[in-house]
């Protein structure tokens, strides 16, 4: 199966994060340039994804103008092969896909004061 030119991607991640470092992970398996937008150091990022997903959760990707909320990297993985932006393979990862935050990390709020 042909697949599509490559898509224009943004993800909204964390920079330590289990499910952020699982969606850097499957992006880098099928060599896809995106966007990184780091929501923890950059309250503007944050902002951004909140106000585009309608929640608060992340990772967040947007593919070609649709996001996709609160997402694993296999939920990312299997929706760009079932919409035909790549062809699934089994390459390996650095690290797992589906793997959560560790509970101190996924448990810190992410607040911003005004400045």
């Amino acid at each position: 199966m042909a697949t599509k030119p490559s898509p224009t991607i943004t993800a909204y991640l964390k920079p330590v994060c289990g499910w952020s470092a699982g969606v850097r992970a499957v992006l880098g398996k099928y060599d896809l340039a995106y966007e990184d937008k780091d929501i923890i150091n950059d309250p503007a990022s944050y902002h951004e994804m909140v106000i585009k997903s309608g929640q608060p959760l992340s990772p967040c990707v947007v593919v070609d103008g649709r996001m996709l909320a609160d997402v694993s990297g296999e939920e990312v993985e299997a929706w760009l092969a079932d919409r035909g932006y790549v062809a699934r393979n089994n390459l390996p990862t650095p690290v797992p896909i589906d793997q959560p935050c560790a509970d101190e990390v996924h448990a810190a709020s992410v607040t911003f004061e005004e400045g």
